[in-house]
């Protein structure tokens, strides 16, 4: 019996800790899409997220957290050089053209995270599927999740802004 095709499982990072482990929010998305993956037939999980300050990288930690939490490592495609949310849009779009994937994209990150990742990845072509974000906010204090929210306010429009002048911008093809 073939096996289904794979749900690839985009996992958005955070900022690692300056004794490079997993911040809250980082363990956060990795837990949601963990417990989104046992559910799915034939998934497999793209960290994203660069090294940064000498530290290993938002998707080495949390690929080491998957294996920890019992995901097969061949089930786990890492991408490494993501700055922020747009590049990792980029650089995860790119891997799944590169293996041939056409179908949707399931997306894992933060509830305030969630609606700019989700239009960036429909803006890049896919369709996408929510994780259910993590039952915990990303911030512990009000003030904090409020500066959280209002920062994607303002990426939100700039990254789809960004997308679609990139999208205009594609070199002509050598066929």
């Amino acid at each position: 019996m073939p096996r289904s095709p794979r749900l690839p499982i985009v996992i958005f990072g955070a900022r690692v800790r300056p004794d490079a482990t997993p911040s809250r929010t980082l363990r956060h998305r990795v837990e949601a899409a963990a417990v989104f993956a046992r559910e799915c037939k034939n998934p497999f999980l793209i960290p994203t997220g660069c090294a940064r300050d000498g530290l290993p990288s938002e998707a080495r930690v949390m690929a080491d957290l998957l294996v920890a939490g019992g995901v097969a490592p061949d089930d786990i495609v890492m991408e490494e050089t993501a700055r922020d949310t747009l590049d990792s849009v980029r650089a995860c779009s790119q891997i799944l053209h590169d293996r041939g994937h056409a179908g949707p994209v399931a997306i894992a990150t933060s509830a305030y995270h969630l609606p700019r990742c989700m239009m960036l990845m429909s803006l890049a072509g896919w369709k996408v599927i929510p994780v259910p974000p993590p039952p915990h906010p990303a911030a512990r204090s009000l003030p904090r999740r409020w500066f959280w929210r209002l920062r994607e306010v303002a990426a939100l429009p700039w990254d789809a802004l960004l997308m679609v002048a990139r999208r205009g911008h594609r070199p002509a093809s050598r066929d």
